[in-house]
């Protein structure tokens, strides 16, 4: 089959994806910074690999010219992905990401014409974020149409890896982050609100996910909220105040923060926790008469859900099925693209 590359595949996540891929028959070329790491890795798998860096934008180039699609998974997403999604402008190679983060989502989507004249797709957000909720937000809004108001909610998330750890950090400097009018504002309260996931209320908080910038694209609603179930962590997070916020978010201390997320987080969830974990999500459509409709869904763990997700889209790319220009996964998929995937259940409320 026609190749792709996955880079950052020494990561936490990135690992996850190589070993899914290999596990399906599939075989990417792994690339990343470090050779001694990326071929470690490549030679246990039996893979080819690569190695280059994202600031050398020839060697870039070179590294993914012969690659249909690349699936990126080198975060912070902040930092990394515009260097390679140019690299993909340039090579012609479609471009994959997993990130969660609203400003490479909007960024991405202002290069959706380049992108068509190289006849290439741009989707970024194609694991846990954004595939499942993206998929439901574009579900529940086509039950309702005409909808203005869009609420999603989602419950069960269990542990990080470190680099998902740093991008939330790296977001500290914002209030939460929500779509009004069609337009991306900064809220001056973080919101509250419940969720049932199927066992009754549960409280939960506001928080800029990265479907307040996708969904928009997907569906056109536009009014948008992302809520997630409360914890203890996520509560004392929303009620920091703002000034804290914005010494948090200054370079010396998110450098120091981050050396100390090194230190002290492990890599990422065990494939233990992994397997007895899921992901609860609950989208929410209201029109302009207080017309309600709502669906919702249970998904496996996140991360093992990115690998799955993730992997079949750049195989989906690397073979030509794959619509050019900026897309969500839903937008190059369709809303019923998530229940390919096993452990999915959907249900209309």
């Amino acid at each position: 089959m026609s190749p792709f590359l996955i880079y950052g595949a020494t990561g936490y996540t990135g690992r996850l994806c190589a070993e899914h891929a290999v596990s399906r028959g599939l075989r990417p070329v792994l690339a990343g910074r470090s050779a001694s790491a990326v071929r470690e890795l490549a030679e246990g798998l039996g893979l080819e690999w690569r190695a280059f860096g994202l600031d050398d934008p020839r060697a870039l180039r070179d590294g993914i010219r012969d690659m249909k699609a690349v699936l990126h998974a080198a975060g912070p997403f902040s930092a990394t992905a515009l260097p390679m999604a140019q690299a993909c402008l340039a090579a012609a190679t479609h471009y994959i990401d997993i990130t969660g983060e609203i400003d490479v989502f909007e960024a991405l989507a202002t290069r959706t014409d380049e992108a068509a004249a190289a006849r290439i797709m741009l989707l970024p957000g194609a694991g846990f974020d954004v595939v499942p909720s993206d998929c439901l937000a574009v579900h529940t809004a086509a039950r309702l149409p005409g909808a203005t108001r869009l609420r999603l909610s989602i419950g069960g998330f269990q542990g990080m890896s470190r680099g998902t750890a740093k991008t939330m950090l790296e977001g500290v400097a914002y209030g939460t982050r929500s779509r009004r009018g069609g337009r991306i504002v900064e809220l001056a309260q973080t919101p509250r609100a419940t969720a049932d996931f199927g066992h009754g209320p549960r409280p939960t908080i506001g928080l800029g996910w990265g479907d307040v910038a996708t969904a928009w694209s997907s569906t056109g609603v536009p009014e948008i909220d992302v809520f997630f179930q409360a914890s203890p962590a996520l509560s004392r997070a929303a009620a920091m105040p703002r000034l804290l916020k914005r010494l948090l978010a200054t370079g010396i201390s998110q450098r120091w923060l981050k050396h100390g997320i090194e230190r002290r987080l492990p890599a990422g969830p065990t494939p233990e926790q992994r397997a007895h974990s899921q992901c609860l999500f609950l989208a929410e459509a209201w029109d302009a008469r207080g017309r309600r409709v709502a669906s919702r869904m249970r998904s496996p763990e996140g991360y093992t859900l990115t690998a799955a997700t993730a992997v079949e889209i750049a195989r989906r790319a690397a073979t030509g099925d794959a619509p050019t220009g900026y897309q969500t996964p839903a937008t190059a998929y369709g809303a019923d693209f998530i229940l390919s995937f096993d452990g999915i259940e959907r249900v209309d409320l």
